[in-house]
């Protein structure tokens, strides 16, 4: 167990130096040219993903795979910049990308209503924006009810709601009678975020009104900041039935805080609580291979990076307009039943080693 616990840490680490080592400094756009590490050829468009944070392990992981999927497009040289979960810090990114006059820029928004304003600018200088992971919502920058893809730009994502109803459907028949739960929520104002919490109140909480939530606050998708907040959240001496988190990375921190707690997790490794996460990271396989994850739901980032790239490629050669660009991937449940084809899959792309450590 305490292999596959490194291997994750060890994985999460790896993927933040991968995508700082993409171009990551706060205020700064490090545009570091070739990124995707292929000989691209003269004359070749540029294209720009900023990514939201390089500590958030889902963000790491999106942008190797978009480093990979480059590699197919020797047309195309991708630069990887990052707003460190920093609204200023990515906007001033965003700016960049007009003043570098990139081809194309695919956003990762941080804060929706934030980076709306910016995106629009990208829009406006005539450059074209795919957002992914969350959609750009045209409510998002007017503040109407208006909630398809902002007016000018396209979307590659997956669906929030569906990401968490699979942990929340299962949840209703598992989390025991008059259960106590916490919540860790992603940052205020993300689309997936918001949309995720939305769905276990749609799903969850309406249909076990005996649940109690002892504590809910936000942890921003950091697993530092979850694994703070549950060390704190112990304390009260109320034993927490079960955890229900926006994502792997903030499940695994609040699952690190108790991982030692005889209360929580016994001598031979079985958790006394349940835990829901979503994006089905390599590390949240492993923690439900290990017994402290229970569920989540896979956010493939492989192909929604595929998908940028294919569209970006596509829009770049004049073959789609920008705003035709509306596609989604699935979110297929990981539990403790088909754990071993996702691992195995992390295995197969170098994430997890062969023996799991």
């Amino acid at each position: 167990m305490k292999a596959k616990k490194l291997a994750a840490m060890v994985l999460s680490a790896a993927m933040a130096v991968s995508l700082a080592a993409c171009g990551s400094s706060p205020g700064t756009s490090n545009d570091t040219g070739n990124s995707s590490g292929t000989d691209a050829a003269e004359g070749a468009k540029r294209v720009c993903f900023v990514a939201r944070a390089s500590a958030d392990t889902f963000a790491a992981w999106l942008t190797s795979e978009l480093k990979k999927a480059a590699a197919d497009y020797s047309d195309i040289d991708l630069t990887c910049v990052s707003g460190e979960a920093d609204d200023n810090t990515e906007n001033g990114l965003l700016e960049d990308c007009i003043t570098k006059n990139y081809d194309l820029v695919i956003v990762q928004s941080n804060n929706n209503a934030a980076q709306a304003p910016y995106v629009k600018n990208l829009v406006d200088a005539g450059i074209p924006v795919i957002t992914t992971n969350p959609t750009t919502h045209q409510s998002d920058l007017d503040g109407s009810d208006n909630d398809s893809v902002m007016e000018g730009t396209g979307t590659v994502d997956a669906d929030p709601m569906e990401q968490a109803k699979v942990g929340a459907s299962r949840a209703v028949d598992e989390i025991p009678e008059n259960a106590n739960v916490v919540i860790l929520r992603g940052p205020s104002g993300n689309y997936h975020a918001e949309k995720r919490r939305e769905a276990w109140d749609t799903y969850f909480f309406k249909e076990r009104p005996d649940v109690t939530i002892l504590y809910e606050d936000y942890a921003n998708w950091n697993s530092d900041e979850a694994l703070t907040l549950m060390e704190s959240w112990v304390q009260s001496g109320k034993h927490i039935d079960a955890i229900i988190s926006m994502n792997d990375n903030m499940a695994a921190g609040a699952i690190e805080a108790i991982r030692k707690n005889t209360d929580y997790v016994s001598a031979d490794g079985k958790a006394n609580f349940l835990a829901y996460g979503v994006d089905g990271t390599a590390q949240g396989c492993l923690l439900i291979k290990e017994g402290l994850l229970t569920c989540t739901a896979l956010q493939s980032a492989a192909d929604l990076a595929k998908k940028n790239m294919e569209y970006a490629d596509k829009v770049l050669k004049g073959e789609v307009k920008i705003t035709d660009v509306n596609d989604y991937v699935d979110a297929p449940e990981i539990n403790a039943e088909n754990v071993e084809e996702y691992i195995q899959m992390y295995v197969e792309n170098g994430e997890i080693s062969g023996d799991g450590a």
